[in-house]
C-alpha cells in the first residue's frame, strides 16, 4: 500500500488507499474458498512453498510467452506485508525465509486472515472488506459465492479486471473456481482453518 500510494509511478500511482481490516470470522466463508481455489488448492498442505507448482510453472513458461506464476498464498502474504512489489532476484530471495517465517509462527489461519486483508482487489482496494464494498455495497461476511468467485478471479490482475462489470475471461474464471469449490472438502477446510459455524 505505502509503494503503491507514495513511491510508484505513471499508472501504477494511486492518489486514495480503500482498506479495511477484519477479523477471519467476518469474511465470508465462501470468499475463503475462492481464494484456495483460485490461487492456491494445497494452501493447507504446503510448508509455504509449492515445489511442485514452482516446477510445472518453469516447464511451462520455457515453451510458452505467457508466463504462469507458482508462488502460494502464503508467499503472496510475505512479500505483500514485508518486501516490494517489483519483480527482482533480490525479493524472491527474501521471500522464502519470510514465508517460512510465517508459516512457522503465525500458522495457516493467520497467514489467510492476512492475506485476504491486504490483496489488492481494484485500484489502490485493498482486502476484501474494502473491496465488497466498492464493488458489491456488501460488508466481506455477505458476499455470495458467485461474488466471492468473481473477486478471486480478478486476482492475476485486480488492476485491470473488474468484477461487477466482468470480461469474459473474469466470468469463464470465475465459474471455473466455483467449479473447483465443489471439489473441495469444505467442511474439513472450515474446521482446519477454524472458521466459525455458518
Amino acid at each position: 500500500m505505502v509503494e503503491r500510494r507514495y513511491f510508484a509511478v505513471g499508472p501504477h500511482k494511486i492518489s486514495e488507499i480503500k482498506h479495511e481490516a477484519v477479523p477471519l470470522e467476518k469474511i465470508s466463508r465462501s470468499m475463503v474458498f475462492a481464494a484456495m481455489a483460485g490461487e492456491d488448492q494445497k494452501f493447507l498442505d504446503h510448508n509455504g512453498i509449492d515445489f511442485e507448482a514452482i516446477e510445472k510453472a518453469m516447464k511451462h513458461n520455457e515453451s510458452h510467452k505467457k508466463k504462469f506464476g507458482a508462488s502460494t498464498i502464503s508467499q503472496q502474504t510475505a512479500k505483500n506485508v514485508f518486501l516490494w512489489e517489483t519483480r527482482s532476484y533480490v525479493r524472491k530471495a527474501l521471500e522464502v525465509p519470510f514465508t517460512m517465517a510465517i508459516e512457522l509462527i503465525w500458522g495457516k489461519r493467520r497467514i489467510m486472515e492476512v492475506y485476504l486483508n491486504v490483496v489488492e482487489l481494484g485500484p489502490g482496494v485493498f482486502g476484501v472488506e474494502a473491496a465488497s464494498q466498492y464493488w458489491f455495497h456488501v460488508p466481506a461476511s455477505k458476499l455470495s459465492s458467485h461474488q466471492a468467485a468473481l473477486l478471486a478471479a480478478c486476482l492475476p490482475n485486480p488492476r485491470k479486471f473488474n468484477p461487477r462489470n466482468p470480461s469474459s475471461f473474469v466470468d469463464g474464471h470465475a465459474d471455473w473456481i466455483e467449479e473447483q469449490i465443489g471439489f473441495m472438502n469444505q467442511a474439513e477446510t472450515a474446521d482446519r482453518l477454524d472458521l466459525p459455524k455458518r
